[in-house]
C-alpha cells in the first residue's frame, strides 16, 4: 500500500509560508537571520529558532494571517480526497513549525490530515516559548527533525513511499523515498546525485502516478 508524504513550504503550500510570517510579524533584521543560514552558519533549526523569536504577534494573529494570505498548490485537495476514498496515508513532513501548517489545514477543510512537524508551545500572551523535536535522530538532536526518519517508519510498515519536496532539508527524504517528486533545489541535487525523481508545480501528476500505481497493484 502506497503513503503520500509531502513537505510543506514551498512544496503543499505554494507560498514559503514561515517567511509569509516573518515578513509580516518580525523586526527586519530577521533577514539577516536568514543569510546566516544561506551563508552555512547556522542550522535549518536554529535559523528558524533565531527568526520566530523576533516575531512581534501572538498565535492567534499569525494563524488568522495565514488563513488569508496562503494556499495549497492546484490539485492538493483531489490528491487528499483520492487518498481519504482508497485509505491510503497522506500527511505532511516538515522541519517548519506546526501551528502555522494547522492554520492552513483548518482554512482549506484539511484538519484532519496527519503533520509530523516541529511542535511549539505558547505562553499566556500567545507567544511562542518553546519547540519540541520529536523525529529528530537520538544521535543528531541539534539538526531538528529528520524528514527521512519518517519516510523509514512508513517503509517499516510497509508503504511505498511518494514524497514530494523543494529544498535542501527534503533530500534526504529524496534519497530513501521510493517514488521521489521534488522541484527548485531539491530537484538540482537529485539530478547531480543522480536520484530518479519527476518535476512538479503542482500535484496533478503525483495524482496521476499515484492512479497508476494502485492501478497496477490492482492488476497484479
Amino acid at each position: 500500500m502506497p503513503a503520500v508524504l509531502t513537505d510543506f513550504d514551498d512544496t503543499a503550500a505554494a507560498q514559503n509560508v514561515a517567511e509569509l510570517l516573518l515578513h509580516e510579524f518580525a523586526h527586519p533584521s530577521w533577514t539577516e537571520v536568514r543569510e546566516r543560514f544561506r551563508a552555512g552558519e547556522l542550522t535549518l533549526k536554529d535559523y528558524q529558532e533565531e527568526a520566530f523569536l523576533l516575531v512581534q504577534a501572538d498565535k492567534d494573529s499569525m494563524q488568522s494571517y495565514v488563513r488569508a494570505h496562503a494556499n495549497f498548490r492546484p490539485h492538493f485537495a483531489e490528491l487528499s480526497a483520492f487518498c481519504q476514498a482508497h485509505v491510503i496515508p497522506i500527511c505532511i513532513i516538515s522541519q517548519g513549525l506546526d501551528f502555522y501548517i494547522q492554520a492552513l489545514l483548518d482554512g482549506c477543510g484539511q484538519s484532519d490530515m496527519p503533520v509530523y512537524a516541529v511542535t511549539t508551545e505558547f505562553d499566556r500572551n500567545g507567544r511562542i516559548s518553546r519547540y519540541r523535536y520529536d523525529f529528530a535522530y537520538p544521535d543528531a538532536p541539534h539538526l531538528g527533525n529528520s524528514k527521512a526518519l519518517i519516510v523509514r517508519r512508513f517503509q517499516e510498515q510497509g508503504h511505498h513511499v511518494f514524497f514530494m519536496g523543494d529544498g535542501r532539508s527534503d533530500f534526504e527524504a529524496g534519497e530513501v523515498a521510493d517514488t521521489v517528486f521534488a522541484h527548485r533545489q531539491m530537484a538540482a541535487m537529485c539530478d547531480e546525485a543522480g536520484i530518479e525523481f519527476s518535476t512538479f508545480t503542482d500535484f496533478a501528476p503525483v495524482l496521476e502516478a499515484l492512479k497508476g500505481y494502485m492501478g497496477a497493484l490492482e492488476s497484479a
